[in-house]
């Protein structure tokens, strides 16, 4: 499409947004598919507007992806989708533009899969006003304009979204970078090798894992004891099982970081075919989610193959 100044649909405007849009809607949605869904349902919506009416496009275009994005949410299909527990939230390497600004503490906490999956108990609107406040750090009253709403009601839904959040997080001092990546080689050698004992001790006692059961099942599988998901992981990672459930296909495993948190990627060919995300808390495990339907990938594995990889963790099993 012809994006020059003489462009009817000035497209350039759009596209100027489009990467701000696009965070925005997947931080909403927690799903990239979706996201690029709704940013083009945007641009048609920009396409037959009178755009000499709009003073400020990208306010405008941030006011229609958001209330688009409170539709989709608030629609009943998104509501039996995630309210029967067969829902986590896709995936994205660390870098992908869909995340959005990562410059301070609460934009890179605001779109960790652990904040993105408690946003689900906060209302349509108590999730917007958080993801503007927190990750785009509009004012009050511009996210009262998004919405229709006062500035003292964007005030109390920042507010209770914040309480309920902070309610359900786990505390605990995350590990840098290198000690996130020392926590998941081991627990990778652990579970490939059958060390049970191992994996028990890198958990913490409270530990959670769950998984979306490559899509084949209607609702997530969760495991609540260090002994369980231990038990789990070691049969799941031994070389046997996985060339059982692959026709004799070993995939190779890789170091990487999804959605600011270590992560295992499983890749064949140059296509991800699983990934095993953790959360840490003072250098132990406190979640591991296990995420490999493949509508849940496509993303990921787009971006992936724009990078070149790191040394494989394990390629030979």
């Amino acid at each position: 499409m012809d994006t020059t100044g003489t462009d009817r649909f000035d497209t350039g405007t759009f596209e100027a947004s489009r990467h701000r849009l696009a965070s925005i809607a997947y931080r909403l949605l927690g799903s990239a598919t979706d996201a690029q869904d709704i940013v083009q349902d945007a641009f048609l919506h920009w396409q037959a507007a009178d755009r000499k009416r709009i003073n400020v496009p990208e306010a405008w275009l941030t006011k229609v992806v958001t209330n688009l994005c409170l539709d989709r949410l608030r629609s009943a299909q998104a509501r039996r989708e995630r309210t029967a527990g067969a829902w986590l939230p896709e995936p994205l390497l660390d870098g992908d533009p869909l995340l959005g600004p990562a410059d301070t503490a609460e934009q890179r906490e605001s779109v960790s899969l652990a904040v993105l999956t408690l946003m689900e108990r906060l209302s349509p609107v108590e999730r917007a006003v958080y993801v503007l406040r927190e990750a785009f750090s509009d004012s009050h009253a511009v996210i009262a304009e998004i919405l229709d709403i006062t500035e003292s009601a964007s005030q109390q839904h920042l507010h209770r979204a914040r309480r309920r959040i902070t309610a359900a997080r786990r505390e605990g001092r995350a590990a840098d970078q290198e000690a996130a990546r020392r926590v998941v080689e081991e627990f990778l050698a652990a579970a490939s090798s059958g060390r049970t004992e191992r994996l028990v001790a890198l958990l913490t006692d409270d530990a959670t894992a769950i998984t979306d059961g490559a899509g084949l099942t209607r609702t997530l599988l969760r495991y609540d004891t260090p002994q369980r998901i231990a038990a789990v992981a070691s049969a799941g990672f031994k070389p046997a099982s996985m060339q059982r459930r692959l026709d004799g296909i070993t995939p190779t495993a890789y170091h990487a970081f999804v959605n600011g948190g270590p992560a295992i990627l499983f890749v064949i060919g140059d296509q991800v075919i699983g990934a095993v995300t953790f959360d840490l808390a003072d250098g132990r495990i406190a979640t591991v989610r296990g995420i490999a339907a493949p509508n849940r990938l496509i993303r990921l594995t787009e971006v992936w193959r724009q990078r070149e990889p790191d040394t494989p963790l394990m390629s030979r099993w």
